[in-house]
This record gives structure tokens, C-alpha cells and sequence, in this order.
């Protein structure tokens, strides 16, 4: 008879205790930008779950921020680990520049993702005549030996979380009043090795009616 003692295998993680994955704060970001839009959370409300949503680690916190929120159709928000992670829309667009330079631009739709790598290159993404299909927009950005620059239209809310190393990542204008509280949110995440990462609004450029059209989306 084999007396060896052998480890307890570890219990498997509960739902709520798993680590969230993207598609879990995609499908949480989702539920509290149509929140916004219906009147169920005030711009600051919005702001301060937006804020929690990246900074939380695990997929039980995420559906705290969502307990008291329907869900996209009406049906109030189960638990965020009831549904399968799927990423939602099209695959992220990749914008690189290796010792050149890449721009986006223009009358143009950024998707719910877009990926930004410089290695010794300039890139600009300009958002200021930007189509917004969605209300959060997201940037990832990795800078080496290179420069990035964001611009949004000045009513459109902006969030930043970052770093450098011998390197620059800034965002300017976060918590600026006068953002529409209807507004797009973009958020600028990137990290900065020896280059500079900025993110700012460009004055004069605003988004016109932007509370009927989200309205007239979610109607259709």
C-alpha cells in the first residue's frame, strides 16, 4: 500500500476569482457607456466606474460595477462570468512606423480597439474628424526610440493609464468640466521606452449632437 503523501492538487479559481481578460472589461465598459447614455449614471458616476474598471484585477469586481445596470437589451447585468469572453467587434487595426513615419486621420472609424507601435518613428492618430461607432475607443501604444501623438475633439472624455522609462507618457485635459457627458470615451494606454507618448484634445475641434445620435443608435 503506497503511504507516500502526495500535495493536494490547488481548488480550482471560483468564477468570481478569476483574472478579468479584456473582452471582460470590454463587455463591463459597454454596459456602463449605454448606462450613460439612458441618464442611469450621472458623467461623474460614469467616470469614477470607468476609472475602477481598469485599475480592478479580477472578473467578481468587474460585476460590482454592473450589479445595479442592465445589460445590453434591457435584461438587468448577470454576473460578468456568466458569459462566455468573446472579443466584441472587428480585430484591433495595427498602426506601425519603424524609422518613418504613419498617420490616421481624417473622416474616418476607429474601431473599439487600435494598436499603436513605434520603433524609432513618428505616428499620429488624430480623432478630431474621427467617426465614433462605439463609446469607448481604446488605444494601446508602445513607444521605442520614437514619438506618438493622440489628438480628440475637446468634448470628447479622455483617460490615460501609462508609463515611461527614460521616456515620456503623457495625457492632458483628464477631468476637464466642460466634456460632453454623452461624449465618446477614449482611453490612451502605452508604454514609453526613450520616446514620448502625448495625448491631448485639439481646442476648436468638437463633436456636434452627440447625445441624439448615440440615442438614435441605440433606438435602431
Amino acid at each position: 500500500m503506497d503511504l507516500e503523501k502526495h500535495p493536494a492538487a490547488p481548488a480550482p479559481a471560483r468564477p468570481a476569482e478569476l483574472r478579468a481578460s479584456d473582452a471582460d472589461r470590454d463587455r463591463i465598459a459597454q454596459i456602463l457607456g449605454d448606462a450613460l447614455a439612458e441618464g442611469r449614471l450621472t458623467a461623474e458616476e460614469h467616470s469614477d466606474r470607468l476609472d475602477t474598471l481598469y485599475a480592478v484585477k479580477t472578473v467578481g469586481e468587474l460585476e460590482v460595477l454592473v450589479r445595479d445596470l442592465p445589460a445590453p437589451g434591457g435584461v438587468h447585468a448577470s454576473p460578468a462570468y456568466a458569459t462566455p469572453s468573446t472579443t466584441p467587434g472587428d480585430p484591433a487595426e495595427t498602426i506601425v512606423a519603424v524609422c518613418s513615419s504613419s498617420a490616421r486621420k481624417g473622416r474616418w472609424r476607429p474601431g473599439p480597439h487600435t494598436r499603436a507601435v513605434s520603433v524609432m518613428g513618428d505616428i499620429t492618430i488624430d480623432l478630431t474628424e474621427a467617426v465614433f461607432e462605439q463609446q469607448v475607443t481604446e488605444i494601446n501604444v508602445t513607444c521605442v526610440l520614437g514619438n506618438v501623438e493622440v489628438l480628440v475633439p475637446e468634448n470628447v472624455t479622455l483617460r490615460g493609464y501609462g508609463s515611461g522609462v527614460l521616456g515620456n507618457f503623457e495625457v492632458r485635459g483628464e477631468g476637464r468640466g466642460e466634456t460632453d457627458p454623452q461624449a465618446p470615451v477614449v482611453i490612451v494606454r502605452g508604454f514609453a521606452l526613450l520616446g514620448n507618448i502625448e495625448a491631448r484634445p485639439k481646442l476648436g475641434a468638437r463633436l456636434v449632437d452627440l447625445a441624439r445620435k448615440l440615442r438614435k443608435r441605440m433606438e435602431s
